[in-house]
């Protein structure tokens, strides 16, 4: 299958080279899986797209109308990936905002991933990337266009055997993966990093908590050290496609982390699973 695309509801494979997506990264985007033509997690990631619409005062999408071009994309698809992107649309040149912003909505369908089932079953490799994030509470938690400081770490390993990169801030602390959310556990808890700085608050990370609290499993969000990272019982990996994915070997220059799927992981993927299956 080839990539499918509506621009503002209509087929298409381009835009204004005037729009501000293009030319400052001025806008927003949500990466959503799609089983048996059914957009998973549809209202959490159309909650993410208003918030972070009004944290940036771009004037929101009717949720209707995507949801109506949404359904026109996917509905003959078993399996496949919807892109929605935001952006502010056009604007003349400079940093100034238009007065009357024209948004352009951007719906991409692409093809599955194939994600080794070992991921989720076995666990991944993941590596300490040195690319660090820069912090701003401004655009902390979320997930809009500018992508760069992802870009660079990405580039940092070519090794298809590693599955993803995690990331810290300038301060030396633990933030998340160049895709994913990460979580820890200790003493039986769940902790995930803190994202008031930096990072992408992921709906997948919010089910995880959720998960948690139902299963009765203590769960805490804050500062997470990186010698914590290497001292914990177990890791996963989070995001709205791969579900839960828990890592069974961490490298850095310095130290070696290894531990097989635990307890807490896999009592919170099969609440994924069970959720998936439920809804499909």
């Amino acid at each position: 299958m080839h990539t499918q695309c509506l621009i503002n509801g209509r087929p298409g494979d381009s835009i204004a080279v005037s729009d501000r997506g293009v030319q400052y990264g001025d806008g927003l985007f949500e990466t959503i899986a799609v089983c048996d033509g059914r957009c998973e997690l549809w209202d959490r990631h159309m909650q993410r797209l208003l918030a972070g619409c009004e944290r940036l005062r771009i004037p929101p999408p009717e949720i209707a109308q995507l949801a109506a071009e949404a359904r026109q994309l996917v509905h003959d698809s078993e399996r496949c990936i919807l892109k929605i992107i935001i952006t502010r649309g056009s604007g003349g040149r400079g940093y100034r905002v238009p007065e009357t912003a024209q948004p352009t909505r951007i719906l991409l369908r692409d093809d599955w991933p194939e994600y080794p089932p070992e991921n989720s079953e076995q666990g991944v490799r993941a590596r300490l990337c040195s690319q660090r994030l820069g912090t701003n509470a401004s655009l902390a938690g979320l997930k809009h266009l500018n992508r760069l400081e992802q870009v660079l770490a990405r580039m940092e390993w070519d090794d298809p055997a590693i599955a993803e990169g995690l990331l810290q801030d300038h301060a030396g602390r633990v933030i998340e993966g160049t895709f994913t959310n990460i979580f820890l556990v200790q003493h039986g808890r769940i902790v995930t990093p803190m994202l008031d700085m930096c990072g992408v608050a992921g709906v997948m990370r919010a089910v995880v908590v959720e998960f948690a609290t139902m299963a009765g499993i203590d769960c805490e969000e804050r500062v997470v050290s990186l010698d914590e990272l290497y001292a914990a019982e177990e890791l996963f990996l989070t995001n709205s496609l791969i579900g839960i994915w828990p890592i069974q070997e961490l490298d850095n220059s310095r130290e070696h982390w290894r531990a097989a799927p635990g307890p807490v992981t896999r009592t919170l993927q099969a609440a994924f699973h069970r959720l998936r299956y439920v809804n499909g």
